[in-house]
Formats: C-alpha cells, structure tokens, sequence
C-alpha cells in the first residue's frame, strides 16, 4: 500500500488543527493509501513560544512570515539578505514583540530567518524522511508558502524519488500555476477544491498511470511548461466527504506540552457546513477575494452538519467549534441550530454571519451555543456600505452590536476605509456617531482596505476606477526573480482615482484606540435599559461627565419601547401604538438629542441593551 504524509507548516495558527490536512487523509485513506498528518507548525510555535508565534500568524500585510523562511525555500536566490523588509513593520509590531520580551525585534527576526529556520526545516525534514512516505503534500494558505517550499526543498535534495503535491488557496487559479512553473520542489499542485481530483490522482500514481492528466492537477513538463486541465465544477457532494481526522494534532500538541498550563484542551475544531457564498452570487462584496471559482454555495444536510459537531467534540474533548463556511446557510435556523439547541450542549461555536440578522435569529445563535461571529461590520456608514455591495445599513450594523452585546455574542469586527467613490462626510459622520455606541463591542481594527486577487476591486478595476495594480512591495523581499510575481501575488498595492487623504481617517482611528481601552476597563460603558409596560428605566454611563438615569413613563416609554427591537420609523410606531405621529417625531428627537437614539434617514434605534433578567 502506497503512503502519503500531509503537511501543515507555519504560519498556520497552532491554535487549532487543520481542517485540510484531516479532511484530505480520510480522502486518502478511502483512495487505498496510507495517510498521517504532520502539524509540523506545533514545533516551530514550541520553539520560538506560542504567542509569538500566534503574531507571527496574524501578520499578513507584510510578507513578514514568509521572508523568514524565504532563505531556507529559495537558497542563494532568496532576496533581501540584509532584512531591508525589517523597516517597512509598522511600530505596533514591534511593540507586541516588546511585550512578548524581545527588546531587540530586528536581531531577533533575522536570528531566527538565518539560525532557527533552517535548523527546524532539517528536524521537520528528518521526521518526514523517517516515515518513508512515496509522496509528501503540502496545504497552504496565506503565510504558508515559503515554509512548505522550504521543506519540500530539503526532501527532494535529500531523497529525489519523492513527489510532492500542493495545494490550498495559495495555489488557486494562476497563483498555483505560477509557482508549479517556477518553484523546482513543486512537482504537482491540486488547483482549487480537490475532494475529486486528489483521490484520483492517488489512484493514477498508485497504478503508475499519467497523474498529470488527472483534472485539476496542474504540473510541469519537462520544458518547464505547465500542463492542466481544469475542473469543470465545483464539488457538490458535501455529505459524502469524511469527518475530519485530527488525532495526530492533539497527541503531537501533548507530547510537545502545548497544553501546558491550559485548563482543558480549549482548542477550536474545524468544522465544514458549508462551501461558497449565497451573497457573493448575487453580489459580490467589493474587497472580497475569497472563493477565487468557487462562489457556488453549497452546504450539508442538516442532520449530518450536527452529527460532524457531535463527532468532532466526542472525538477530541473540546467544545470549541470553528465553523470555515463563509456565510451560514440561512435554513439552518429552521434546522441545525434549533437541533443544537435541544442538545443542550456546552459549546462555544463560532460562526461567520450576515450582519442584517433579526434579534430573533441572534437569540436562536445564542441558544445554540454560538458564542463568537464574525458578520461582515466593515462601515456603520450606509453610503459606504453601499460601495462595499454590503446590502446592509449602517443602523442595522449598530443593532446587530446591540443585540449581540444582550446575549453575550463576541462580534469580529472591522472598520475599513479606502473605498471608491466614498466621501469625507461618510467619515465625519461616523466620527460623530461612536462615541454614542462606548457601551457596544469596539472593532477588533481599524485601517485602509487591502486589494486581493480575485476581488471585484481587482478584477473590475477600471469600473471602480482603481490604478496603478502592482503586486505588494513586501513580496519582493520573499521570492526570487524567477517566480512571476504579478500572476503568483495574492495581496496588491494601488491607487484609487479621488481617493481621500489618510489623515481623513485620523480622528476615527484615534478614537477606536480610546474606545478599546474604555472597553478593557472596570467598570465598562453602560447604555442600558429595564422596562414595563408604560415604564422604562435607561441607565446611562457611557462617560464620567454624563452618568446618571431616565426614567420614562406613558407614551414617552412606549415610544422609546417601539423602537427597541429593530430600526423602525416613526410612522410604523404611530400606527402600531396609535400615539400620533407628530408627537412620535417629537420624542425620536428628544431622544436623538439626548444620545439615547439614532436616525438614520426615516429610521431610527433606540441605542439602549435592555438588562437580561435575573436566571
């Protein structure tokens, strides 16, 4: 029986296995192979310590992570031997080193890319070597590149008879194409989802046939030319893919301590429900450059989505759950989550959502065991919205945060800038607004929008009116002249036509910064509500020099109340309270003045969370 090892190299986060790898072994292992996984990853965030590592991990505006490991994947053709790439880090990174007790980040960096590395791609290579495995693949994604280069490099210099395959979204569409034509450790690449073409592709190469012709695989000819043929649609058949395989992470992550000092084994699972994005069909997200040719959404039975979650936390012992689907499948609030909830089990689920979600809906996630999303928060700016294509206003965004914040749901969220056809007055009345919402979750960031292949602002640049399209500049510092930056480069620099200057933006980044230490404090902003029919009771200590109560009774009440759900406007309240709709407008306004509330346009939300009742 022919054996294959997967390989997951830094700088994968080592917080959670990877759902490719112990996806891709049960595929193997229904192919006739022998499989195991190698979190290789785990060793390198030992070694250096894991909240370094973890830093490391989140870097990707610069290709920091990938030019420490540049040398060791590209030998004496490797760029930038002097660390030139050191001084384009901003100072906040520097800064986290500095916290993490490293007072000398530049010397560190470079010890690491000239001593470290190579001794840990030898080790990593000794370990793969000692499994005696025909072929080696490699799951990349993001700041992973140069790490598994390195690695297949040491192999194929070490034992020639071993093939390797890449594959993951750093090898979609061109991008894989580039590097299986100009990266020599490459033998073969699996370009995009490869649930059909990898087994089929293990079976060509057990039976000695031609794997290059398999679809989907693209690899090089002996001219150094690239030879595929592509997938002709995406994979459908999602319940029929194996539950994913994990148990080399967590005997490998014990055996070197990882777990040390953790109470439990708080580890997120990777869990799949879904492929594709439903809104991106139809409306592209403007910066997205996610599902390169595969926006098709699909998803798993609901049935079989519940029994993968009950699996994996049976399997593994944690109740962490990371679900990888862009978008949730909306029927699953009719389905899956209802049956979660009947479980009454203890997880903390995390989930990527639209953030036009009904209160209703927030409490079925809630109820469910959904305790982090991510609903795709970049503006509270409705005109700016609408240049993302989000499909969603600035006052719902402000209601999602309201509702998430009652139920105790942590919301991953950004404010980005830097779009086409936006205008100072969008950030001005931005600016105006946040110090209203202190009492709600601040954004995780702040800062100007990046330019990603496959997005609408690469690929539809001269409607958007985007110039100058070059790969980032940091790319430069990684990868030799031989590999064509302009088809293999994810991120882009560029210009927008009328683009607004940078210190536009100032006076809302340097109040996020305030608002997210406001946030850490003892005792947090509070802008909080306790009602009855006829009463209500607003809390209000959203800064020192305006603590104190209202206190709201008759019409006044039932006013503020009507607008506690959901953004609604005053001729809705007139009609559903009877109270009439002058006098409704006067309130709104009252309320406006005071902060209590926000308008936008013809709607307006009360800005209050009512207080969860005693259990």
């Amino acid at each position: 029986m022919a054996s294959i090892i997967l390989c997951n190299l830094p700088f994968a986060s080592a917080k959670r296995p990877s759902l490719q790898a112990g996806l891709l072994k049960g595929l193997a292992e229904q192919a006739g192979w022998r499989c195991s996984t190698l979190h290789l990853n785990l060793d390198f965030a030992v070694l250096i310590g894991s909240e370094r590592y973890e830093l490391l991990c989140q870097h990707r505006g610069v290709q920091l992570s990938d030019w420490l490991f540049s040398v060791a994947a590209f030998g004496a053709s490797a760029p930038d031997p002097d660390g030139q790439l050191l001084q384009d880090l901003p100072p906040s990174f520097f800064t986290e080193l500095q916290r993490l007790d490293i007072d000398d980040a530049p010397a560190w960096l470079l010890r690491l890319r000239h001593a470290v590395v190579p001794a840990y791609v030898s080790a990593c290579g000794q370990a793969v070597l000692a499994a005696d495995a025909e072929v080696v693949g490699f799951t990349s994604t993001f700041q992973q590149n140069t790490a598994s280069f390195a690695l297949a490099r040491w192999l194929k210099q070490a034992q020639p008879r071993i093939q390797t395959l890449f594959g993951g979204a750093n090898f979609d569409d061109v991008m894989g194409l580039e590097y299986v034509r100009s990266v020599p450790a490459v033998d073969f690449a699996a370009i995009g989802e490869a649930d059909d073409s990898f087994p089929r592709w293990l079976r060509a190469m057990a039976k000695g046939e031609d794997a290059g012709a398999v679809e989907g695989i693209a690899s090089r000819r002996p001219d150094g030319s690239v030879r595929y043929q592509p997938v002709g649609k995406p994979f459908e058949r999602l319940d029929d893919l194996p539950v994913p395989d994990y148990a080399e992470y967590f005997t490998r992550a014990e055996r070197l301590g990882f777990f040390d000092g953790q109470a439990g084994r708080a580890v997120d699972l990777p869990v799949e429900g879904a492929r594709g994005c439903w809104w991106g069909e139809k409306h592209h997200c403007v910066f997205c450059g996610l599902n390169a040719g595969t926006m098709k959404f699909r998803s798993k039975s609901p049935q079989r989505f519940v029994d993968e979650v009950t699996a994996l936390t049976r399997n593994y012992r944690s109740l962490h759950i990371e679900t990888v689907d862009n978008i949730i499948d909306m029927s699953y609030f009719q389905t899956v989550l209802p049956i979660m909830q009947q479980l009454k089990a203890s997880w903390n689920i995390f989930y990527e959502v639209k953030s036009n979600l009904t209160p209703d809906q927030i409490a079925t996630l809630a109820n469910a065991g959904v305790r982090r999303i991510q609903p795709g928060i970049e503006s509270l700016s409705s005109p700016v919205l609408k240049l993302m294509r989000k499909g969603v206003r600035g006052i719902q965004n402000v209601n999602l945060l309201r509702w998430c914040r009652y139920h105790g749901i942590r919301v991953s969220w950004n404010l980005l800038w830097g779009f086409p056809g936006e205008a100072r007055e969008h950030y001005d009345e931005q600016r105006a607004l946040l110090p209203k919402l202190v009492h709600l979750q601040p954004p995780d960031g702040c800062g100007r929008l990046w330019m990603e292949r496959f997005s609408p602002l690469y690929t539809q640049r001269e409607l958007l009116g985007v110039t100058d399209i070059r790969p980032s500049a940091s790319y430069r510092h990684v990868y030799p002249e031989t590999v064509d930056l302009s088809r293999a480069a994810y991120f882009f620099d560029y210009a927008v036509q009328g683009a607004l200057p940078d210190e536009t933006f100032h006076p809302i980044a340097e109040f996020i910064e305030q608002w997210r230490t406001w946030a850490k404090g003892t005792p947090r902003p509070q802008l909080s509500c306790q009602s009855a029919p006829g009463y209500v009771r607003i809390t209000d200590t959203r800064t020192p020099d305006r603590t104190g109560a209202y206190e709201l009774g008759d019409e006044l009440a039932t006013v503020y109340q009507a607008f506690l759900d959901r953004p609604t406007s005053a001729d809705m309240v007139a009609r559903s309270t009877g109270i009439e709709v002058g006098r409704v407008h006067e309130a709104v306004q009252a309320f406006v003045d005071r902060e209590l509330m926000m308008q936008e346009d013809t709607l307006a939300l009360a800005l209050a969370v009512p207080e969860r009742a005693p259990t």
